[in-house]
């Protein structure tokens, strides 16, 4: 690794932890602490939108409560809805994430395009393929992609979902994204992980993004060509370790990408 490649590194590390834009606020559900809002975006909710939508935010001891009727992920998801209704929501997909508390156990399930706003900690996995040579599978991203369009990105990567294990979740974007089936794959190992927390823009700027991402690592035989299935990936490529390590410092891929690339690398 040489010395730009050193610079860049440490600038993406340092990304992925960045401090908050302005001052949050734990955002609890049954008094348990799931995420974090700031009071502007309560504001801009207004009580007439969440009445609507049969939540209310209660202010108390410096946190927000969310009342209701009805269980938990009752609760969240009409939030999330009320988030969508007002414009702050990020990108809608009808999937639901799980909504965990501060020791890790989850309490309840949320509208995947909510996460960021109301600052809930996710789950993503990722694959990175090589063949017997070492040159890399990478896809560029679609263009229709609501995050990082036609950015670069490992050979998969996606969320867990609340339905999902890690193990189902690999499996299941495996599939969706390469058309690759793990069971063709060789070696296939757990990598690492990363993590980020970072504000986002999402809802206007106000959101959070706290993620955990598992990594993966496995050959694919020369023969075998992944195809995307679900439209998200324009292409793929296979590059040489060297073509990577240019792309990754001419900032072609996505920031989750490029220090899961990085640690693939050992650097």
């Amino acid at each position: 690794m040489n010395q730009q490649t050193r610079q860049w590194l440490q600038e993406q590390r340092a990304q992925a932890h960045q401090p908050l834009l302005r001052d949050r606020q734990d955002l609890c559900v049954d008094g348990e602490q799931v995420g974090s809002i700031e009071p502007a975006l309560v504001q801009q909710l207004g009580p007439t939108l969440l009445d609507a939508h049969a939540v209310h935010l209660q202010h108390r001891d410096g946190q927000w409560d969310l009342q209701g009727e009805g269980s938990a992920t009752q609760r969240l998801n009409r939030l999330a809805l009320a988030l969508r209704g007002a414009g702050l929501a990020g990108a809608w997909r009808d999937e639901q994430l799980a909504v965990c508390n501060g020791a890790g156990q989850r309490i309840a399930t949320i509208e995947r395009g909510a996460v960021r706003p109301l600052g809930i900690a996710t789950r993503a996995v990722h694959l990175v393929g090589a063949v017997a040579d070492g040159r890399l599978w990478v896809q560029q991203r679609s263009q229709s992609k609501a995050n990082n369009p036609g950015m670069w990105d490992t050979l998969m990567g996606g969320m867990v979902s609340a339905q999902d294990s890690l193990e189902q979740a690999l499996a299941r974007e495996t599939w969706e994204e390469a058309g690759l089936e793990l069971a063709s794959l060789q070696g296939l190992r757990h990598g690492g992980h990363v993590d980020f927390s970072r504000p986002s823009d999402e809802a206007e700027g106000q959101g959070l993004m706290r993620e955990h991402i598992d990594w993966f690592a496995a050959q694919l035989s020369e023969s075998l060509m992944p195809a995307n299935q679900d439209g998200e990936v324009q292409r793929f490529e296979l590059l040489h370790p060297q073509t990577v390590e240019a792309w990754l410092v001419q900032g072609r891929f996505t920031h989750e990408a490029s220090l899961i690339l990085a640690a693939y690398m050992g650097w």
